[in-house]
Formats: C-alpha cells, structure tokens, sequence
C-alpha cells in the first residue's frame, strides 16, 4: 500500500492537501469555443472558507441546507462550506419532479438551498406555499442579490471581507467526524425512499481507502460525469480529486463523453456500464465499416496476456478515440458486462469495476490495475470487511460487509437500520459469492431474483447482459410470469428497447412484424445457449427507455407494472 495523506475530517483534507497542492489546477472550465478558466486548488479553498463565511452570517449555523443542480464547481464549493463548518449538507436529486422535490425538501427540514437557474420558479413556489421551514433561495447563476434570492457569487465576496475583517467562525469551526453531517436520500420515491446518515468519518475512510489502491495524483485530469447528488461521484469524483490535487472538468452530457476526453485530456473518470457497452458497440462497428474489425479480434485474442503498454501501442487508433491518455476508468452503479469489462483489457484499457451503496459512503470494493479478475467487483478496500451470509448450495448468499466506511443508519428510522445494521454489519440487499483470493462476484439484488418452481433461481442482470448483445438493443428487462393455473409456474420473459434505424439497417427489414421476427430470432439463439430452465418465453418490444434511477439502475417494480 502507498503512503497517503491521513485525514480525520474533510476540512482536514481541505486544509491539509490544499497546503500541498495549492498551485495546482483544481479545475479547468470552458467559458467560450477554445477559452477556459482554471482555479487553483488555493483558489478552491479560499471560496469554500469565504462561502461558509457568509453562510454562518446569514443565520445558518447548524442548519440544514440542501444542494440541487446539474454538476459544476459551485455545486462542489456549495457542499463544502455547508460540511466543514456551516451545518449539514442535503444533496437533492436534480431530476425530482415538483411534488417530490416539495417533499424532500419537508422531509428533510432544510431551511437554505443553492440551486441551478432552472429551479428557480419551482422553488419560489414551494417557498411561497410555506410548508416546510425553507427560508433563504441561493442561486448558483446570479450575480448579485435580488429581491428574495441571494447570490453565490455575492456571498463569496462578503465572506472574503468578513475574513478580512476578522470573522474566523468558520474557519475555526470545530467538526464532530462521528456525528450526522450529510444526508442522502436513496432512490424511489420520497415516500419510500429513505434517509441515509453519513459523517465526515464515512466519507474519509473512503477517501483514504481509495487513495491506498488507485494510482491517481495531482498530474490526473478528471471528468465528472455521473449526477454529483449521487454518494459514488461526490467521493469518487468530486471529494477524491481534490483530496488527491487532481484537475476536474465537467462533462457537457451523455452525447459529448468522447468528445470532452479527448477536448480536456482525460486521464481518469467514472461512468456508468451502459457508458463503456455503448462505446463498445460504437468502436467495434467503426472497425467493422473500416473492414479491421476481424483482425482487431484476432489482435485482443493473441496479445491478451501482454502488459498494459504493449497494447497501447498495437490498438493505439481504439487509445485515440479516448482521447490517447486515459489511466484508468472506473465502472460502478450496475453490473458491467464481463465480454465489454475483457475487451477494454484486451485493448489495454485499465477499466476497473467497483462496487458500493449509499450507505457504504459508497465504495465497498474495486478492481486495480494489477488486482482484477473480469466479472468481479475486485476485493474489498483495505479497511472493510465483507462476508457471504444464507449460502445456497452455489456458494451464492447476501453480501454483508463492515467498516469505518458505513453509515450512521437511516434517519428517523430505527426499523430499517436494525434491519439493515446488525452488530455493525450491513446487509447490503445483493446476493454474491466471494472466492478463495477475496474476489467478489455480485449475481445480483437479492429482491429482484425470481425463484422458479424446481427452486432454481434466476438472476435477471446476469441475462440482460446475454440480451443487451444483441443488434440493435439498447436495453432489457428479464421478469417472471407465473401461469394463471399455477401460480408457482413461473416462466421467463423480457422486454426489449429497440433503436429502430440500426434494427431495420442490420436485419435488412421493415416493417414491426419483420422487426419483431427478427430479434425473436436473436433471443431463440440465445435460449440454445442456455440451460431449459432459463428459456426466455416471450419478447415485448419497446421503443421507450427503461423506467430507471438517475444512476441508470432500471426500477423493476416500476417497470413491472407497465408490462402487468
């Protein structure tokens, strides 16, 4: 394990790798076509210790304050002077609709938010019906204060002349690394979805963890992608860069990924596995129009076992199209394929997948450069335990893990922590095997396997990652249907989200019955390939996207009711 910088609170962090990395660029951000901004690391902190300023000035010591808009650093400078001295920090997801967002915001008792342009006249509604204890609006686009909204920038300012004037109170402010300062609520709906309690100490163990295992350091440049609101790019992208005195720039969306590694020099960054299988597809099928497509497979397949270097240079055209200086990539959030997670390795592409919940701060284990197996989530981080609970006759059992890394409990409710907490283990819901090496193998949520009647079970992410192969299939769904006779007769079905243009294009068809013929056909090859028991019995084609989280995992039960 390296040497890395102990922390025992994120203003700690702040503090001591601000002194270290101070000169260096924290991030650099476009403003016109060729133009950019960079602040400093200095910079950074300087902001952060204003903004907390002026926060604490305005009455909100102590307070609850909440964050909601797309990624960009006054979102990341908002969280920090609420965490390291001001009050508690409440990420909101940026896509909530207006009754949800009316009740997160009840919920969790805030009584200040910084939000993006876009949210402003919903949020002057909410504040207008006075329900809740919300008081002060903080635009992270104004200028200057308007009537009933203050500006960040402004409040930046006034903090910096606070400071000068004498006013430590942030600066100074004391931080209990065990007790609740953020809150994080988990997907579903408001009124199911739960509050999760972390502390600095969560969020710092993970920093320190990951630092132990990841080559990553002040010469990285990083690209913040996945919604900041969500636990896995707030410690991995946000927190991790600048605990570690990286560069981050921000993603201008889903369409301009490629685009924005190769404009910023992207050396690291995180993404969900639709990201790296649609990527895939995309080089394969250049390739394919190129007519290398045969000799690049033959390539992966007799330089599979060379070192990382040596492949660079052989597929150095795939290297190209990521921009040429790509150090590592990260896969979390959903299983990754294991034919997509060899190809980036045969490439020479040091894609890792990792794995983590809300409630684990997030990251429980990750695979590294040099300790990976595909099809694994990599071995635990150094300071968490994991264990394998209710094994089956497959070695399968709920993953149950442990550490300084998990959270507090759920807020306000004691049930579901002394559910999910027992003895300090937390049963993480998903069902694993671990081998004799530590390697952890995720089959998939333990309330999503569907249980046929000869007691098989069947885990519907391991065969959307079969169906998901096929032509023309952006996504799949794999759900039981029990017979009207027979309740417990359960067969296997899948819904299939279809690009139409790339459909028609590579089965030479056209209308829906020749489409539907012709996938129907791809998924009776894929039955043959595959025991009895899992024979997929049916197909529904779709053109909709999956109803899913804002991390991409598909909400089954949600989506269940549109086919029932």
């Amino acid at each position: 394990m390296k040497e890395i910088i102990k922390v025992k609170d994120l203003k700690d962090m702040l503090k001591k790798t601000g002194e270290i990395y101070k000169d260096k660029p924290a991030y650099k951000l476009r403003i016109s076509e060729g133009k950019y901004k960079i602040f400093t690391h200095a910079e950074v902190r300087e902001m952060i210790d204003a903004l907390g300023t002026a926060l604490i000035d305005m009455g909100l010591k102590g307070k609850r304050i909440a964050v909601i808009g797309e990624n960009r650093y006054e979102w990341e400078i908002a969280y920090l002077s609420i965490v390291c001295g001001t009050g508690i920090v409440v990420p909101f997801d940026r896509s909530l609709p207006d009754n949800e967002l009316k009740r997160v915001i009840e919920r969790s008792e805030v009584e200040a938010i910084f939000y993006s342009e876009k949210y402003e006249e919903r949020l002057q509604k909410i504040i207008l019906s006075n329900t809740g204890k919300l008081k002060h609006l903080i635009s992270m686009d104004a200028k200057v204060h308007k009537e009933g909204i203050y500006a960040q920038e402004e409040l930046i300012e006034k903090g910096k002349k606070l400071i000068k004037q004498g006013n430590k109170e942030f600066i100074n402010a004391e931080i209990n690394s065990e007790e609740m300062s953020i809150m994080l609520f988990t997907s579903g709906t408001t009124s199911e979805s739960k509050v999760v309690s972390l502390c600095h100490r969560n969020l710092c163990s993970n920093l320190m963890d990951l630092a132990s295992v990841l080559d990553i350091d002040s010469t990285d440049r990083i690209l913040s992608f996945l919604p900041l609101h969500h636990v896995f790019e707030c410690t991995v992208g946000f927190l991790f860069s600048l605990y570690s005195g990286a560069q981050t720039s921000f993603c201008d969306g889903i369409k301009h990924i490629v685009e924005n590694l190769n404009e910023y020099k992207i050396t690291f960054a995180a993404f969900v596995p639709a990201i790296y299988e649609n990527i895939y597809k995309n080089i394969m099928k250049k390739l394919d129009k190129q007519g290398k497509l045969e000799e690049t497979r033959q390539l992966m397949e007799i330089h599979r076992n060379d070192e990382i270097m040596q492949k660079k240079k052989i597929f150095k055209q795939i290297h190209d199209f990521f921009g040429g200086n790509i150090k590592m990539l990260i896969s979390g959030a959903a299983a990754l394929d294991p034919n997509v997670a060899q190809a980036y390795r045969d490439w020479g592409i040091n894609l890792c997948q990792g794995y983590g919940l809300t409630e684990t701060s997030p990251v429980v284990a990750i695979e590294t450069k040099e300790h990976f197996k595909v099809g694994s989530i990599g071995k635990c981080l150094p300071h968490v335990n994991a264990k394998i609970e209710d094994v089956n006759k497959d070695g399968i059992g709920e993953l149950v893990v442990k550490g300084p890394n998990i959270m507090l409990g759920y807020y306000g409710n004691k049930k579901a922590t002394n559910e999910a907490l027992v003895n300090n283990w937390f049963y993480t819901g998903d069902l694993a095997t671990i081998d004799k090496e530590g390697y952890i193998f995720i089959k998939g949520r333990k309330k999503s396997v569907i249980v046929l009647k000869n007691g098989k079970n069947i885990f519907p992410e391991e065969m959307e990652n079969l169906t998901n192969r096929i032509e023309g299939i952006t996504e799949s769904f794999i759900y039981g249907k029990s017979n009207k006779q027979d309740k417990d007769d359960i067969k296997i079905y899948v819904k299939l989200v279809y690009d139409e243009s790339v459909v028609k294009s590579a089965y030479k068809v056209k209308t829906y019955e020749e489409i539907y013929n012709a996938i129907n056909q791809k998924v009776r090859e894929i039955n043959k390939t595959m025991p009895a028991y899992k024979t997929i019995r049916g197909i529904t084609l779709s053109k909709e996207p999956l109803i899913k989280t804002t991390t991409g995992k598909i909400k089954r039960q949600e989506e269940l009711k549109t086919i029932e």
